[in-house]
């Protein structure tokens, strides 16, 4: 079969057989007491070596060496010859044969382990068999232990033979290495229990030695009343029969100890006493030098800053006696120089021509105050007069316009921008100009509501009319009981008028004597819609944006004053 080289590395090319190569034989298997279960053949055995094969590489003279021995000779010497027909080793020459070392892998070996192991297995799957062989000899894996042993006795060294292994202290519950349990137990465990060390045959955790130490009777303790003067020292169960025994002699002790501190009490007294005297002695003559001195401080308060003003004072002098010596020296130099005198005297001159000018300004200027003050009088009395003969005019306007015959003919302007007006809330009602019913007669006047009011709101027009307060109602009967009657007038020329008419009810507070401006207005809500105003059928009440209102009141029964 032809076979293709390429470089491998080392120098050494590998041949592609087309079949996947087996995994490279550690060469520490050569170590291990490998037999063959038939004899090996020659072309198996290595010639470097002497031993199998293992990873066969084959030389251009066509003999076969292990991996590691063909390696050797290639780095030996720059011309390696074949031990064999002393032929030149070429590194490009030299390819893996694939194929002899699948032959190798599938000769079948007894186990490294024979005769206990007596499974027979390739030479190929002999690494992996090692791996589980149970006659395969192992360390154990506990830290510390270099015991080795079959692979089938590790779990049983592992779990009851091994020194190293953790166990759990039968006291604490904590875990510890089998050899390092005993120290422990005897050094370091606070709940292994040990013998009082002053042999008072307790037996306690050591955790709770201390405690034990305070009640211990063994433990050599001094007596309670040695800071009286009892120096006894024994076991605390003699130590507590000495205090019952000896209960006499501490009292004793107890009471000289008493008398002892009685007397530095009243030494202590006595020394207070002397340096309170002293204290206050001390504090007397401290006042009297704090009176004396106050003054003194007062008087250097004062030198001190009368110095203090005196030196700046000298120096706003002394600065002011310079400042004038150097513009004294400029004037001696400028009028020394005939120019400058002269051009003093023009600037003299000029000043004196600005001085009279500057009085003439400021008397133009108090007479032009005194001409702005009486404009502004003028002003406002013909404001006034304007806003007078704006009055009269307007009410001559409404004499002219003024009925007295209980008749109102209202001409309304504008009327879809004041119904739009009416509609958005800005002016929902209007009032017509004032009419009477004689010159000395009920004064009344029109509102109209052109987006309609109450029930007629949106869909409506609305009339009314409303009392107002004359100058004659003292002398009229009371309430207005006149039929009124509302009309909008056609401008078709067809006398197609809209009217309505009504008679006032007495009871109503609308037809009584105002009491203020007006009365509550009163009429009809749903006077005319506005389809019948705006597209009627026989006659024409709008035009060109005008509404004419007609208001007849039945002057029968009225008498003329």
């Amino acid at each position: 079969m032809a076979s293709e080289e390429s470089p491998a590395a080392g120098g050494l090319s590998r041949q592609n057989s087309g079949v996947a190569v087996s995994a490279e034989l550690d060469p520490a298997l050569l170590a291990r007491n490998i037999q063959f279960v038939e004899k090996l053949e020659e072309q198996y055995v290595c010639p470097s070596c002497g031993h199998v094969v293992l990873n066969p590489h084959q030389t251009g003279c066509g003999h076969i060496f292990c991996y590691q021995c063909i390696k050797a000779f290639l780095e030996s010497t720059t011309m390696p010859k074949c031990p064999i027909d002393n032929a030149l080793i070429k590194a490009n020459e030299v390819f893996q044969d694939n194929c002899c070392k699948r032959e190798i892998l599938n000769l079948e070996i007894y186990c490294a382990n024979a005769p206990d192991c007596t499974l027979k297995v390739t030479l190929g799957r002999l690494q992996e068999h090692l791996k589980h062989c149970p006659y395969e000899s192992v360390q154990c894996t506990n830290i510390g232990c270099t015991d080795v042993m079959f692979r089938m006795d590790l779990r049983e060294h592992l779990m009851s033979i091994c020194a190293y292994r953790m166990e759990s202290c039968p006291h604490c519950e904590k875990h510890y290495m089998l050899i390092q349990l005993k120290d422990h137990e005897d050094t370091n465990c606070p709940d292994f229990k040990i013998q009082c060390p002053n042999k008072c045959s307790q037996v306690i955790k050591r955790h709770k030695l201390k405690d034990h130490f305070q009640e211990c009777p063994q433990v050599e303790i001094d007596c309670t009343y040695k800071k009286y003067g009892c120096f006894f020292r024994e076991k605390r169960v003699n130590v507590e029969a000495h205090e019952d025994v000896a209960l006499k002699d501490h009292l004793l002790l107890v009471l000289e100890s008493n008398f002892k501190l009685e007397k530095q009490i009243d030494d202590l007294q006595k020394t207070l006493l002397l340096k309170h005297h002293e204290f206050q002695e001390l504090t007397s003559v401290v006042n009297n030098l704090e009176k004396e001195i106050k003054p003194l401080i007062q008087q250097v308060t004062k030198t001190d800053n009368m110095l203090s003003c005196v030196q700046r004072s000298l120096e706003e002098q002394r600065d002011r006696v310079s400042s004038v010596q150097i513009q004294l020296q400029q004037l001696t130099r400028a009028f020394n120089q005939d120019p400058i005198r002269t051009e003093v005297g023009h600037l003299k001159t000029s000043v004196d021509n600005l001085k009279q000018q500057v009085s003439v300004i400021e008397s133009l200027k108090d007479r032009l105050n005194v001409l702005d003050d009486q404009y502004k009088r003028h002003s406002r009395l013909l404001n006034i007069h304007m806003e007078q003969l704006n009055l009269n005019d307007e009410r001559f306007r409404q004499l002219e316009a003024t009925s007295y015959n209980g008749k109102l003919i209202w001409k309304i302007q504008d009327f879809q921008k004041r119904k739009e007006a009416a509609a958005e809330g800005r002016a929902p009602s209007m009032f017509s100009m004032p009419f009477y019913t004689s010159r000395s007669g009920y004064k009344l006047c029109a509102r109209a509501y052109l987006n309609g009011d109450g029930a007629g709101r949106g869909t409506h027009l609305s009339l009314y009319i409303v009392l107002m307060r004359g100058d004659f109602d003292s002398l009229l009967p009371w309430p207005f009981r006149q039929t009124v009657t509302l009309m909008i007038l056609d401008q078709s020329g067809n006398k197609s008028d809209i009217l309505d008419y009504f008679k006032p009810d007495p009871a109503s507070n609308s037809f009584r004597r105002p009491t203020g401006e007006m009365n509550v207005a009163s009429g009809f809500p749903c006077f005319v819609s506005h389809a019948d105003l705006e597209n009627p059928k026989n006659g024409v009440y709008v035009k060109d944006e005008t509404l004419f209102v007609k208001v007849k009141v039945d002057t029968t029964g009225i008498e003329d004053l």
